[in-house]
């Protein structure tokens, strides 16, 4: 069997059967998600589902991937493994929200500097020393920038799953296309254990996957993005791909960003009902409607990040502005949607 197949199927399998024994310990040991003001939900529900992909994460990528990578590897454990733990913590409450932000997250991009993963969009233009250097700090950038958008795109049923999931997808289509194993076998991991998570998390979920989840998908969703390299495109097709493949997430967080800071907010410590989401679901689409929504906007965007390989420059060009364009009138006209009105005051999570 193809490795990506074999880790979709390893990682789909763990996740379908370790979700029920994950939920059980997270009601044991009182990891709860309760009801509240910023809260779409209205009874207790547990945490701790992000337990249950990271498992199957690691053993699909154990089982399934014999490549040369074994160092680049251990580098992208290491740094899930750190963001998921301190999500955990952060769900029970015995971490400040800004260690998340200001330590884990760009640490967890340091291990992936040093494991030899990083950005290469300056480098190739500016060449020597500097371009390194900003490379650099780009792969912190956006390593913080991913991880963070994922881990404030967790409020509603299914969604940030499945906008992983979906990803994820795309990111194994193009990897697969251009002989990429590691980045086909770790988006396949990612889609079997996103995917499996879904049938317990889709509305009315039964258990949540938590920040810790949230940001190990956000965390492995920015590897992708660094590791995917378009054969035979221009430069601007290959660093535009991975943007277009995430654009929902990069959508929904400068949409919440704008909207927070034109209001006078922190944008990622002010928690509110103001997401994409719960714009789209106050529109007349309801929370499901909203949902699958953003899968087919998810689905559209990957879509164009695969027909981007085959354009020019110039048509890759056009492509970025257009993206740019339909972002901010979206942003634009989500602004006027109905939304929640939030206090002023801040909390640590979003």
């Amino acid at each position: 069997m193809d490795a990506g197949l074999l880790a979709f199927f390893i990682a789909l399998a763990a996740s379908l059967t370790l979700t029920v024994p994950v939920r059980a310990l997270a009601l044991r040991v009182g990891m709860v998600d309760l009801p509240g003001p910023r809260k779409v939900h209205l009874q207790p529900i547990p945490l701790l589902g992000g337990v249950a992909m990271y498992a199957a994460v690691v053993l699909a990528i154990l089982f399934a991937f014999h490549g040369p990578a074994r160092e680049q590897i251990v580098g992208i454990l290491a740094g899930a493994t750190l963001v998921a733990a301190v999500g955990i913590m952060d769900d029970r409450g015995i971490l400040h929200h800004q260690v998340k932000l200001f330590v884990a997250m760009p640490i967890a991009a340091a291990i992936l500097l040093f494991s030899g993963i990083h950005a290469q969009v300056f480098s190739v233009v500016l060449g020597g020393r500097t371009g390194d250097v900003l490379d650099a700090a780009l792969t912190v950038v956006w390593v913080v920038g991913i991880t963070a958008s994922f881990s404030i795109l967790d409020h509603m049923d299914g969604l940030c799953a499945g906008i992983a999931a979906m990803a994820s997808i795309f990111f194994a289509m193009i990897a697969y296309l251009n002989g990429q194993s590691l980045v086909t076998v770790l988006a396949a991991a990612v889609l079997g254990a996103a995917t499996g998570f879904l049938r317990w998390n889709f509305k009315p979920a039964k258990i949540f996957m938590g920040d810790g989840g949230a940001m190990f998908l956000g965390f492995l969703m920015a590897t992708l993005g660094l590791k995917l390299r378009v054969e035979n495109a221009s430069h601007l097709s290959g660093w535009l791909a991975p943007l277009l493949i995430l654009s929902v997430t990069i959508f929904d967080t400068t949409l919440v960003t704008i909207s927070r800071s034109r209001r006078g907010f922190l944008p990622f410590t002010t928690p509110g009902k103001d997401h994409t989401a719960h714009r789209l679901a106050n529109l007349g689409l309801g929370q499901r409607g909203a949902v699958l929504m953003l899968y087919v906007l998810g689905a559209f965007g990957g879509g164009v990040a695969v027909l981007i390989g085959y354009l020019s420059t110039r048509g890759a060009l056009w492509v970025g502005l257009g993206a740019i364009v339909i972002i901010l009138f979206g942003v634009s006209w989500l602004e006027r949607a109905p939304y929640e009105k939030q206090v002023r005051k801040t909390a640590s999570a979003v």
